[in-house]
């Protein structure tokens, strides 16, 4: 499809996820239905973690801090492609490909981060728990939250500043829904591979060092829920670790499927599959996989609801 007549040299068009056809439409709306519930899901993560006082630990710290990061990820997307679909719109200024870019790298950076930093959570808690208290202290949690959040931006940062100031030539047309660096990158006029090898490394060790914490974490604590004496201690660990690993399993295996492989292999085709996992998809299951599989948020929802029912007996 060439370049709208209305595109300037300073837009872009977004070539979409769905076409015009009953099919996808019905496939817009399960798109629709799932926002909303992501929306929902993680909002009220995030409410019952900091309204209940037994959720304030570390722990539960990363976790609210995931579901903010969803909820962004989710806004800066979503609402885009439905409206642009409805509208029957396809153009994004440049500077909103560049927010898009900066929101999706630095986003997905820190949320592998986080995903690391719960995993020797659960060792400590789990493999070291006398020493609990001290290793994984308040203030510790927020200066490694914080760390993992700047890293992310300065990453993300870069990234989306060296892209954004790259010649594009042709219709300027992404095979995307959105603006991702990959999709970006091909439309450059220049040579892009020593950069690209640059994208590959910074990639490479925002995953690979998280995702090797999180191997080793998990390889300490099953050899110490093995050796575990308590069949009770053992089923709650399992339940414990088990959340964890299945969101970790669901991102990991999408963003390593994007980004660790070199741009010139990527089709739109495997990029719009792979995005829709960790844009959609795993924003939307991660709530449920953290409540449904977690005694205490249960717990705390229904503190919270036997509250809220108090309060409107006592007022009837």
């Amino acid at each position: 499809m060439p370049c709208l007549e209305n595109c300037t040299g300073t837009e872009f068009v977004l070539l979409g996820l769905l076409q015009y056809s009953p099919a996808h439409f019905c496939l817009l709306a399960l798109i629709t239905v799932m926002f909303f519930v992501t929306l929902t899901g993680n909002g009220l993560l995030i409410l019952l973690i900091l309204v209940d006082p037994q959720l304030h630990t570390p722990m539960y710290l990363f976790c609210w801090q995931l579901s903010l990061i969803d909820i962004l990820f989710t806004l800066a997307i979503i609402p885009k492609t439905v409206s642009d679909y409805l509208l029957h719109r396809m153009l994004i200024s440049a500077a909103g490909c560049g927010t898009q870019i900066f929101l999706g790298l630095a986003l997905g950076g820190t949320e592998c981060l986080l995903l690391g930093l719960m995993a020797y959570d659960r060792y400590i808690a789990i493999c070291k728990p006398l020493h609990y208290p001290l290793l994984m202290n308040w203030a510790l949690c927020r200066q490694v939250t914080a760390s993992s959040w700047a890293s992310g931006a300065v990453n993300a940062l870069i990234h989306t500043v060296y892209t954004m100031r790259l010649p594009f030539c042709g219709p300027r047309e992404i095979h995307h829904f959105y603006c991702e660096l990959p999709g970006v990158l091909r439309l450059s006029c220049e040579d892009t591979s020593a950069y690209e090898m640059g994208v590959l490394i910074s990639t490479t060790v925002l995953l690979l060092i998280p995702f090797s914490a999180i191997l080793a974490s998990y390889s300490l604590i099953l050899i110490t829920i093995i050796q575990m004496t308590s069949a009770e201690g053992r089923k709650k660990a399992f339940s414990t670790c088990s959340s964890h690993l299945m969101v970790v399993s669901l991102y990991y295996s999408a963003i390593i499927f994007m980004y660790m492989r070199p741009i010139s292999s990527h089709t739109s085709g495997q990029d719009k599959v792979a995005s829709v996992f960790y844009t959609i998809l795993t924003p939307m299951l991660n709530p449920m996989i953290y409540s449904l599989r977690n005694r205490d948020v249960m717990g705390a929802l229904g503190r919270i609801l036997g509250e809220c029912l108090s309060c409107m007996k006592a007022q009837m």
